[in-house]
């Protein structure tokens, strides 16, 4: 059936419109299936990513039941390796960590805190990982363990885990016997802690213990 001359018009201004922007439809087009394909991509890497990750990390765990230091200690290491992105390579340092703290290794100790602190995915294992690290540096005890514990005390502190960045800095400042600066900071923590009710009563009377040792008032 031929077209009138309106319907064909149409077509006309179709093929126009088609000949001048093909190019920039096409290019948007494939740039759409591209991102389509890596996002797929992406998720199904995540997901392989956290299963591959979390058979290692059961490995670790029977390690760790095992009493078997120096294959719970590799497996961290892969852990951190292979499958940095996943939340079980900050978990495992931070046990990593614990295992070698106690067999008296405190520099190796510090590396997988020092590793976690840097690329734990999760912010609450960013945020364990920064205070037991601060804590491992005061225990230290040298002028350079104190700069890098300072260092990180002066970054913003995570969300829900102000009460303890504060507590540590009090740590920190008690370690070189500024007591009335460790009062002040303990205090501060004291009322955090007391506006939050995602605490422990254990972390409460730990930090109770420390303001009393400073003379401090748990308001």
């Amino acid at each position: 059936m031929p077209l009138d001359l309106e319907e064909q018009e149409q077509l006309d201004q179709l093929k126009a419109f088609w000949q001048k922007y093909r190019n920039l439809i096409t290019a948007v087009v494939t740039a759409v299936l591209f991102a389509y394909a890596a996002y797929s991509a992406y998720q199904w890497w995540r997901v392989s990513q956290a299963a591959d990750a979390s058979q290692l990390y059961e490995t670790m765990v029977s390690a760790i039941e095992k009493g078997d230091k120096d294959q719970t200690l590799r497996a961290a290491d892969d852990l951190q390796n292979q499958f940095a992105r996943t939340p079980y390579a900050a978990m495992s340092s931070l046990v990593a960590a614990k295992i070698a703290s106690d067999a008296g290794d405190a520099t190796k100790a510090t590396n997988y805190l020092r590793w976690a602190s840097k690329n734990a995915s999760d912010q609450g294992y960013l945020a364990l990982a920064k205070l037991r690290l601060v804590s491992q540096l005061i225990e230290l005890g040298t002028e350079k363990d104190f700069a890098e514990a300072d260092a990180i005390l002066n970054e913003k502190p995570i969300a829900g885990f102000e009460a303890l960045w504060l507590e540590r800095r009090g740590d920190w400042y008690l370690a070189q016997k500024k007591n009335a600066d460790a009062r002040k900071s303990y205090e501060a923590a004291w009322k955090q802690l007391n506006q939050s009710k995602e605490f422990t009563e254990e972390a409460r009377r730990l930090l109770k213990v420390k303001l009393d040792a400073v003379g401090g008032v748990a308001q």
